[in-house]
């Protein structure tokens, strides 16, 4: 939830042009983090609970490259990119690591 919380600060800085491009494209995507994860952990069984957690995971990839493209067009400045790589980063530990041992008890 954190990041998505800096999602919407840092996309308070792109041009208002950039509202139903870019920027919608980046909440979207950080909103699909946190939502697939609640969304699979009610799921029955493990097997699917895993399949969203990968889900949000591709999540995290296309922010990945969406946070590249503002930066290169100079939406997001340096700081702000990477202090939202950082969380990026993060999120994307603490998923495989919950892939993995959710995968290791099957």
């Amino acid at each position: 939830m954190d990041l998505v919380s800096a999602v919407y600060r840092a996309s308070k800085t792109f041009p208002p042009e950039e509202k139903f491009g870019l920027t919608s494209q980046i909440k979207r995507a950080a909103i699909s983090v946190p939502s697939n994860i609640a969304e699979g952990r009610i799921r029955k069984g493990t097997k699917e609970f895993i399949q969203f957690l990968h889900i949000a995971l591709g999540s995290t990839a296309e922010l990945d490259t969406q946070f590249e493209i503002a930066r290169r067009e100079g939406f997001l400045k340096q700081a702000y990119y990477d202090s939202l790589m950082s969380a990026l980063e993060e999120v994307g530990k603490m998923l495989t690591g919950l892939i993995s041992s959710l995968n290791a008890k099957r």
